[in-house]
């Protein structure tokens, strides 16, 4: 009797879970009559409050995360292992991005970033457990790791924008030059979207969402306030930097994974054993 309670225990956790971020997120826009995320704190994360906000339709992403979701929290159902383990790591990421919400509503930036640095950690490690294994069909392909890949790329530039609105609302302004600072986070958000394309199984969503995310940050600092043009540039180049390493990581899993490239690379190594 305990082993089907364990799966059974397991898909009404994730979909309580699930219920329960949606239900913050509409906490979030605004639909029980609080401000949303843009106005709440003080407009500490308006899309013009700081050097790294991204520009408002960057966060038309969230649909595409939240559909994801949905969908992997009713895939689960289907799912009679969860073979890869990621069911409690995806538990955790859907009740810390309830939390989130809830701090900034409250007016607690400074609590968010801690939020959001644990919710990067469990994403990060969902990551991993997604990249050791592979999927066991193009469903759970799509809903688990593409789902959860745009989610940790997203959330890795949110993180960059949720502390820089901590900053501002604590009185920092960047030693009086932050669009320096501001460079300075983008040369380290592009070492992590690096290393998320090197350690990733086929790295396509969480790039994307990273490119995504700065190439509207680029597209904020190059037309609003605060109007920053190095920025911009700077997120421009990271976002192209990444694509590039994406896309080169592609092509080479691609190209190893091809049969015949494997049969001529053979080919040419007998050529070459036996010309010598």
């Amino acid at each position: 009797m305990s082993a089907p309670a364990r799966p059974l225990a397991r898909r009404l956790a994730v979909t309580a879970s699930f219920l329960l971020a949606m239900a913050g997120t509409a906490v979030g826009v605004g639909a029980f009559g609080g401000d949303p995320i843009a106005e709440a704190a003080g407009g500490l994360l308006a899309a013009d409050a700081t050097h790294l906000a991204p520009a408002a339709p960057a966060f038309m992403i969230w649909s595409v995360i939240y559909a994801g979701l949905g969908a992997y929290t009713i895939w689960q159902w289907w799912d009679r292992r969860d073979a890869r383990g990621i069911a409690p790591g995806a538990v955790l990421s859907l009740l810390l991005n309830a939390a989130w919400i809830l701090t900034i509503q409250a007016g607690l930036v400074g609590l968010s970033v801690v939020v959001i640095a644990l919710l990067v950690a469990v994403l990060a490690d969902l990551f991993r457990r997604l990249a050791s294994a592979p999927p066991g069909s193009l469903v759970e392909r799509i809903v688990a790791d593409g789902t959860f890949g745009l989610y940790l790329g997203w959330a890795s530039v949110a993180t960059c924008a949720n502390i820089a609105a901590a900053h501002k609302g604590a009185g920092f302004s960047g030693f009086g030059v932050p669009s320096v600072l501001a460079v300075t986070v983008l040369a380290v958000v592009a070492v992590i979207g690096i290393a998320l394309v090197r350690a990733g199984r086929r790295p396509i969503a969480a790039p994307l969402a990273m490119i995504w995310g700065l190439s509207w940050i680029a597209v904020g600092r190059g037309t609003d306030e605060p109007h920053a043009p190095l920025v911009a540039l700077t997120a421009a180049g990271v976002a192209l930097v990444i694509g590039v390493a994406a896309l080169a990581t592609a092509l080479r899993t691609r190209s190893t994974a091809d049969p015949r490239s494997v049969a001529r690379r053979d080919e040419l190594a007998d050529h070459g054993r036996s010309a010598r």
